[in-house]
């Protein structure tokens, strides 16, 4: 594939749907080149052959999660001085130090918003570089609804998916599992505006970490998610069939 040299180019790596569609759809308000892949052995060899300007990373996923694949991107000669930018739903004190210590430029928190990442990149590669590459010059209200819309229509095409995986975990007490599904619905459920599924997750992954809970306390919580989710799918059937 010929890409041209002169044009930016940015590599998110995460492993939701959601968060790779929403930065994907963000940047695209930008004259830049945007790549993507789900996990991070996949984010090593992109790495490689596109040598981005930046890349986002996620912290927690598949395969090779973000701290390790940190490690090894920061000894690889020709991507190592290559900045990042993670982004994760567990900013805790151990997180961020790990993340910083790999290599990491800049943290930023899930759920994500555009202003967020905009202060990042400003941060990490300055303030003239969005600017230099901007397509349009500022967000109006009807761009800024229309965002979110897309972003809640590609969040609630993925719930039947998400709601599966959940059922699955809990029949087979799959406990790693159920984390990477309830982390990246946290994480793409507050980017689609859906903060009471963030709020729900949080407390999830509270009990599914906590060792005096047990999986009668975790199914509980797991099924007041799920009925959240369907509540969400309901919603959006009602409001599709009402303005067709």
């Amino acid at each position: 594939m010929n890409i041209e040299n002169d044009k930016v180019k940015i590599l998110v790596i995460d492993d939701s749907d959601v968060i790779r569609n929403s930065l994907k759809k963000f940047l695209s308000d930008y004259n830049i080149d945007v790549f993507t892949c789900n996990d991070g052995l996949e984010g090593l060899q992109k790495a490689v052959e596109y040598k981005p300007q930046l890349i986002i990373l996620d912290l927690m996923m598949p395969n090779l999660d973000g701290i390790k694949m940190l490690r090894v991107l920061k000894i690889l000669e020709n991507v190592k001085q290559i900045p990042v930018i993670v982004i994760s739903g567990h900013t805790n004190k151990d997180n961020v130090v790990a993340a910083m210590e790999a290599g990491a430029e800049k943290i930023v928190s899930k759920p994500l918003s555009k202003e967020s990442m905009i202060k990042a990149i400003d941060d990490v590669l300055g303030k003239t570089f969005l600017v230099s590459t901007k397509k349009i010059m500022s967000f109006s209200a009807t761009e800024k609804e229309q965002f979110l819309r897309e972003v809640k229509r590609f969040f609630i095409s993925s719930l039947v998916t998400k709601k599966e995986s959940i059922r699955q975990s809990l029949n087979h007490r799959n406990k790693e599992l159920l984390k990477l599904v309830i982390h990246e619905l946290k994480g793409s459920g507050g980017t689609a505006g859906f903060t009471n599924i963030t709020d729900q997750c949080v407390e999830l992954e509270t009990v599914i970490d906590d060792p005096a809970k047990t999986w009668g306390d975790i199914n509980s919580k797991c099924e007041a998610l799920l009925q959240s989710l369907s509540q969400i799918e309901s919603l959006h059937v009602t409001r599709t069939t009402l303005c067709s």
